[in-house]
């Protein structure tokens, strides 16, 4: 008989090895559900985080484009601009800066290397004709009336505050007048305390319906004085009797430009102005209207010989009144012909009743500016009016992409009729 000792000795080895190899194959099976949970565990993270990534990511993107703009605001690039020395640079206030001229002006001034303020209630002017030297250490902006008094420290005015195209300054004749006055007395006021030369802005409307051809600084004028067009024409007078009162008792030092038809870009396409109705019809396709025969006559001058006009006067030992304007005299009938070969327009003609004092001829003579500022008209009016245009059509362009489409403005008067200005 076999022993059964061996045996059970024999069983239990291979027992054991079994239990071994067992517990070897359970421990390799849990540690690969373990790395497999680790491995789906990690997956999932990835993912997890990916879409966290991709969330944040939405989020910070608009922040990214708003720093850039933030950065391209830091780093602006303005016009070239002069570099003056601390003697010859001024510090110059213009009034109405914001507005059509006031903003070329600034432009001129700022690129010569002058310290300018500008002062605009906003009224006609706007803000994004003079945004490109926002920022800039020779530049300020200040959203002010002139009606109530400023007190800052300047070497020069330029004082072009006023509305000027008939529906505006008619749109409130009293408010017309107080800036045209008070306004005035204001900026005489500022100029005598800091002992600044101030330019008043005057226009060519204080000459009337002139009786007299070409119109020069000795004509006193044919002004109806209670006219629907009186606040402007007459506010203006006064601002020239205020100037040399200031100046007769003072001893302020002045300069007043007479200012006549000016166009170019930066004009309110619908602010009622001949220049702005025609070319605003010609590129929308419709009637040019011609109130009257068209037999007035009017002389228009580009914007940039204005402004060289007026830094002449401002530095010029001329204290009386000084003519700036372009002599080249063309009916309005011509001149709508003209804007309507220009534009490429198929745009008719329309004769509508003639408006109310509205002045059958208008023609500066330059001659005095001529001899004692060396200053004429140099830019062609074709040449001008091919860049109003583009100007105007640019802003159409614009005005489209924001649902916004200008009609010609008529000037608010007796019988709902409008004046050529």
């Amino acid at each position: 008989m076999v022993s059964k000792g061996p045996l059970l000795r024999l069983l239990t080895a291979i027992n054991r090895r079994r239990m071994k190899l067992l517990m070897g194959l359970a421990f390799i099976a849990y540690v690969a559900s373990v790395w497999g949970n680790f491995v789906n565990m990690r997956s999932l993270q990835e993912n997890g985080e990916q879409k966290v990534e991709s969330k944040i990511e939405e989020a910070v993107a608009p922040l990214r484009e708003k720093i850039k703009d933030l950065e391209k605001s830091f780093t602006q690039k303005y016009p070239p601009v002069k570099f003056l020395s601390e003697k010859d640079r001024k510090r110059i206030l213009i009034t109405g800066g914001a507005g059509f001229v006031g903003s070329h002006l600034t432009d001129k001034l700022m690129m010569d290397g002058h310290e300018v303020t500008v002062v605009d209630n906003f009224f006609t002017g706007r803000k994004r004709n003079v945004e490109h030297w926002i920022g800039h250490e020779n530049f300020e902006l200040i959203n002010h009336d002139v009606v109530e008094p400023l007190y800052i420290e300047v070497d020069q005015i330029y004082h072009l505050a006023s509305p000027a195209s008939p529906p505006n300054y008619m749109y409130n004749p009293i408010k017309t007048l107080k800036t045209n006055t008070i306004g005035t007395l204001n900026m005489l006021g500022l100029a005598k305390r800091v002992g600044a030369r101030l330019l008043l802005a005057s226009t060519s409307e204080v000459y009337g319906d002139p009786e007299v051809h070409p119109q020069n600084e000795d004509y006193w004028g044919h002004v109806n004085p209670i006219g629907p067009r009186a606040c402007y024409d007459e506010g203006k007078r006064v601002a020239e009797t205020m100037c040399y009162a200031y100046m007769k008792q003072e001893g302020v030092e002045v300069r007043v430009a007479r200012i006549f038809n000016t166009f170019g870009p930066r004009m309110h396409m619908n602010d009622g102005r001949v220049v702005s109705n025609f070319i605003l019809q010609a590129l929308q396709g419709e009637p040019l209207t011609v109130y009257g025969p068209g037999t007035q006559t009017r002389a228009f001058q580009y914007v940039s010989d204005l402004v060289n006009g007026l830094v002449a006067l401002m530095n010029s030992n001329v204290s009386s009144p000084v003519n700036l304007g372009n002599p080249e005299e063309h009916t309005i009938l011509e001149f709508a012909q003209l804007i309507k070969k220009l534009v490429g327009s198929g745009s008719e003609i329309q004769f509508l009743s003639e408006a109310q004092d509205d002045p059958q001829k208008r023609k500066p003579d330059i001659r005095k500016a001529k001899l004692l500022l060396g200053w004429e008209p140099v830019v062609p009016l074709e040449e001008g009016l091919n860049k109003a245009i583009h100007y105007f059509r640019k802003e159409l362009e614009y005005q489209a992409n924001n649902q916004y489409i200008p009609k010609p403005k008529p000037a608010r008067m007796k019988k709902g009729r409008t004046r050529h200005n």
